[in-house]
């Protein structure tokens, strides 16, 4: 099967990274996509964000561990896995055509055409994550596939263990985007988070969706907001 590089067209931008850390592949078909955790400096076009080998690794470890327990225990809300290549450190996802930001055109007021019940479908996908004692960091829209008019989330390598020690945003700022950061900064003074000091989990989250607000509608946020 052919592979070629995935990218979300921006409008304004144009082509852009479908994903910051790894490198995103789409079979020529759109029914596959492929989570290449290699630093591809020509996908990347040399903006990479994680130079780490290490850092790469633990971020696959992540995706890996966390993307099978979503798999074993709600298999209804993640892609089907066809491949995971350990050695290349390559996971093969079941998809059918683009992601969810990509079929709406990279515009959250586009959300309801291609899926109506998008909210509620979220939400359950978020309401799994706690079930199991995640906290998923990862939260924009192109981390979602629609396969027969079912959201399927993706990219667990940015998912923590509720048991997990606390980290800080200065330990994971390499894989946040700077437009990000500056989201994320205006609301610190807000809910009391300092940048270089470890955070709970539950208050990261609170910070991660308010910076989402440019991605969402206001209404979805204070429903995810409201999960308890």
């Amino acid at each position: 099967m052919e592979y070629e590089y995935y990218y979300n067209n921006v409008p304004g931008h144009g082509p852009c990274r479908n994903n910051l850390v790894y490198t995103s592949l789409i079979s020529k078909d759109k029914k596959t996509f492929v989570q290449w955790y290699y630093n591809d400096r020509e996908y990347h076009k040399n903006q990479n964000q994680v130079l780490d080998p290490k850092l790469m690794k633990s971020k696959w470890d992540r995706e890996v561990k966390y993307l099978i327990e979503m798999a074993w225990k709600y298999e209804d809300k993640v892609p089907k896995i066809l491949e995971i290549d350990h050695k290349n450190q390559k996971i093969f996802l079941a998809i059918d055509g683009v992601d969810f930001w990509e079929r709406s055109k990279c515009d959250y007021n586009n959300f309801d055409l291609i899926v109506p019940d998008w909210k509620e479908q979220m939400l359950a996908i978020i309401k799994a994550h706690r079930s199991l004692g995640l906290y998923k960091y990862s939260m924009h829209p192109s981390s979602y596939f629609l396969v027969d008019g079912k959201l399927k989330s993706i990219n667990y390598f940015f998912a923590y263990h509720k048991t997990e020690p606390f980290f800080s945003i200065k330990n994971v700022e390499s894989h946040i985007y700077s437009t990000r950061q500056e989201e994320m900064k205006k609301h610190l003074l807000k809910l009391g988070i300092d940048w270089n000091t470890p955070q709970p989990f539950d208050l990261l989250e609170k910070l991660c969706w308010e910076s989402f607000r440019i991605n969402y509608t206001d209404d979805f946020i204070e429903l995810v907001k409201c999960l308890k």
